[in-house]
């Protein structure tokens, strides 16, 4: 059972409600503290109660977008599966929620990407901590004869560059009717090998070089 939350926590869901109808009504671009208590009904002064700055607001608003996908990172990094399904599971989970979230509003999926442009610091440390998961994925991939003479730096930035559409909204939405869950499996599989089968040919090439 989920443990109640604390009067801070409910009127902090509450006033990431009213921000998320804000940004659905005119965008998230200048919405500072003095508006949201306008619209809570409550004085500037008590805002600061639940957000001590503007910093502070537009964190708890990155926060709550980027928990899904969280949740959806930690639980199949820790699954103990085929790494080649878990690999699968980490992207194309958190691709459908994204175009899954887009179908159903995206002016507001929009704006809430807008908002992210203008806060790309918080953004980046999200982005970072998806690295981070995937990078465990990596590590136990390479266990299994996976990125052979990569570095896990070196497959991680090979990875998101190869599934940049499934990753990024911007691209998700520009290309949304040719990627797909079929694609992305298809692309996975050969990545496995393909990043396998460019290693073992880089090291045969000193060998057929003597032979000849």
């Amino acid at each position: 059972m989920a443990r109640p939350l604390t009067d801070i926590e409910a009127g902090k869901a509450h006033l990431l409600d009213l921000i998320e109808h804000m940004i659905r009504e005119r965008g998230g671009a200048g919405v500072n503290l003095s508006e949201l208590a306008a619209e809570a009904g409550m004085s500037p002064a008590n805002i600061y109660r639940f957000f001590a700055s503007k910093e502070a607001l537009y964190e708890a608003v990155a926060e709550r977008w980027f928990a899904p996908k969280i949740a959806i990172m930690e639980e199949v990094t820790a699954d103990d599966g085929p790494i080649e399904k878990r690999l699968f599971d980490f992207f194309a989970r958190r691709f459908v929620l994204m175009r899954d979230n887009y179908l159903a509003e995206p002016d507001l999926f929009k704006r809430y990407l807008e908002l992210g442009d203008e806060h790309q610091e918080t953004v980046r440390g999200y982005v970072d901590l998806g690295d981070h998961y995937l990078a465990i994925l990596v590590a136990q991939a390479m266990e299994e004869g996976y990125f052979q003479g990569l570095t896990i730096d070196q497959a991680v930035s090979l990875i998101n560059l190869m599934l940049l559409p499934f990753i990024s909204p911007w691209q998700m939405i520009e290309l949304m009717h040719s990627v797909t869950e079929e694609k992305l499996k298809v692309i996975i599989l050969t990545m496995l090998k393909g990043l396998e089968a460019a290693n073992a040919a880089e090291e045969e090439r000193p060998r057929l070089a003597l032979v000849g």
